[in-house]
């Protein structure tokens, strides 16, 4: 018996430190879906639903009922659920492996200003923090830089691929800047008040920012003959191809942000965190600014706050006309990103409708990354990027996936470490 433990013990010891992701080969055969509930992401629902799927697309979806001839291999999914796959917005997965680790650390660079530092590229797409996000439905992503004033440019990618290149949905969709707070706290660990009180350096940091953006505008109507790397990676920013996600919270600081931004001629503006975005809601429907909102699952920020504040923010901003997402920078934020579609639940039983709730992670995450128009919804001609749930996707109880698809192919909603597992406990099994 102790051998066969040991055994067992160095089969997955050795299985583990081999493994690597096994993605999903390019749909060849056609399949259709049928007699589940389908929630489009776009707030409809179609019940008793066909679904029917050819070479990574959606080419018919509509009642169950009509005469129709299904494509392909039928899957039964009556009594079931299927969604689109969730994004999640505002995320770093991919790109550190083990906080205590610095070797697999790369979030950030040296430096504030760094517009040209590209997320896409030190993305890991065999994390084993990935594989853990798919059996939840989350199955894209907007990998976000982290760190610095600029932190760099974010890229939008599926999450299950070979390598970074065949990840990539949507390359450098966005560009993260932190904007300064007119508050400031001591360092309580050097024995500094850690009381809020106003930061004297708010109007120097804000006009820091200005100058950088002013400077980069006239290097590129310069003509230069000299490269400059950064300044250069801030040109879409001014022809409104590339979005600037601002993370910011405060009334004065949104804006400050939004103001300052359109002053300099960037106009295609999203806020992230927008704790307080609520008092300016007319500033950002005015001037079509999204907000990327934080996890519900923290205490407000403010000693005025309603104690459900983080809970109903969404419905608030939502009821006022404000595109909402909900992002996932944060305490332990790769790990809890497999938690998004229940932080989406988390809102919907506090006042809003559930459908919208979803929203939150298809169609209107996709239109804030610009993505809208492949994915997002359960549509005609948009990506087959869905799964089937046994139940409510937005509620922990019941979000049990049976099948799941990128752009038409079933990817594996078990980790690699499970399959070795269950490998070696067959062999080895005893009567």
């Amino acid at each position: 018996m102790k051998k066969i433990l040991y055994s067992l013990l160095i089969f997955f010891c050795i299985g583990n430190s081999l493994a690597q992701q096994t993605p999903a080969d390019k749909q060849t055969k056609d399949f259709s879906i049928e007699g589940a509930t389908a929630h489009l992401g776009n707030g409809q629902i179609i019940e008793n639903s066909l679904i029917m799927v050819s070479d990574g697309k959606i080419v018919f979806i509509g009642n169950s009922m009509i005469k129709i001839v299904r494509r392909g291999t039928i899957i039964n999914a009556k009594g079931k659920h299927v969604y689109p796959g969730f994004i999640a917005a505002n995320a770093s997965l991919g790109l550190v492996e083990i906080d205590a680790v610095k070797a697999s650390d790369d979030q950030e660079e040296i430096g504030s200003m760094n517009p040209h530092i590209r997320s896409l590229i030190a993305y890991n797409a065999e994390s084993k923090i990935i594989e853990s996000m798919r059996p939840n439905g989350v199955l894209m992503a907007q990998i976000t830089p982290r760190g610095g004033t600029i932190s760099g440019t974010s890229s939008v990618m599926q999450l299950d691929a070979w390598n970074w290149e065949d990840a990539a949905i949507k390359v450098d969709d966005a560009i993260h800047m932190n904007w300064p707070g007119s508050f400031t706290s001591g360092r309580w660990w050097l024995g500094e008040d850690p009381a809020l009180k106003v930061n004297k350096n708010y109007i120097k940091n804000i006009n820091k920012i200005k100058s950088y953006f002013l400077n980069a505008k006239n290097y590129l109507t310069s003509n230069s003959s000299k490269t400059h790397l950064p300044y250069q990676a801030t040109k879409d920013l001014f022809n409104g191809i590339k979005k600037l996600f601002i993370h910011a919270s405060g009334q004065r600081e949104i804006t400050d942000a939004i103001t300052i931004c359109k002053e300099l001629g960037i106009n295609n503006i999203v806020i992230v965190h927008g704790e307080g975005a609520e008092k300016v809601s007319d500033l950002l429907v005015k001037n079509n600014v999204p907000v990327v909102l934080d996890r519900p699952h923290r205490n407000p920020n403010n000693e005025d706050d309603a104690y459900d504040y983080t809970y109903t923010i969404a419905k608030t901003l939502i009821d006022k006309g404000v595109l909402v997402s909900l992002g996932m920078e944060g305490q332990m934020e790769r790990m809890n990103t497999r938690n998004l579609p229940f932080y989406a639940g988390t809102f919907a039983a506090h006042g809003l409708d559930k459908e919208v709730a979803l929203q939150l992670l298809t169609s209107n995450t996709a239109k804030i990354l610009g993505i809208d128009d492949f994915v997002g919804t359960l549509e005609v001609g948009k990506d087959a990027t869905l799964f089937i749930s046994e139940g409510d996707a937005l509620d922990m109880r019941t979000n049990i996936l049976s099948k799941a698809f990128i752009q038409g192919r079933e990817i594996s909603l078990e980790s690699h470490q499970t399959k070795l597992w269950k490998r070696y406990s067959n062999k080895y099994k005893t009567k």
